[in-house]
């Protein structure tokens, strides 16, 4: 927010160039946070995780749908941002566990927010 106007979302408080360039755009930790975030199964795994820590198979099984490539592509590219961590068991056969880390953990408060404003704006539940 602004220092002056409490009323301005964050978002809203800085003046962007006119156009908005793209080597900006490429760098912009929001629009990398999205990238990142906003496909398909990675925020339904973040979700997950943010219970409690699951072995692959068993988050495999939770998940209706996924593949075990997109599975292990999405838990890699979590892992890759520090969102979660791979923990391996040495068992016969190793045992592989994932959990958040505390970054990933910090990111439940704000996509708990934006989640509560999707099923608030849904065109389902609008009045």
């Amino acid at each position: 927010m602004s220092g002056t106007n409490t009323d301005v979302p964050a978002v809203l408080a800085h003046d962007l160039p006119n156009p908005v360039p793209q080597d900006e755009l490429a760098v912009c930790p929001v629009n990398g946070l999205f990238q990142r975030i906003g496909d398909k199964w990675s925020m339904l795994v973040v979700i997950m995780l943010g219970k409690r820590a699951y072995r692959y198979n068993e988050l495999h099984r939770s998940i209706e749908g996924i593949s075990q490539r997109m599975l292990t592509r999405t838990l890699r590219m979590l892992e890759e941002d520090g969102l979660v961590r791979r923990e391996v068991f040495p068992s016969i056969p190793p045992s592989v566990e994932y959990s958040l880390t505390p970054l990933g953990q910090s990111l439940l408060v704000p996509l708990s927010a934006l989640a509560e404003w999707a099923v608030q704006n849904s065109p389902t539940t609008r009045p």
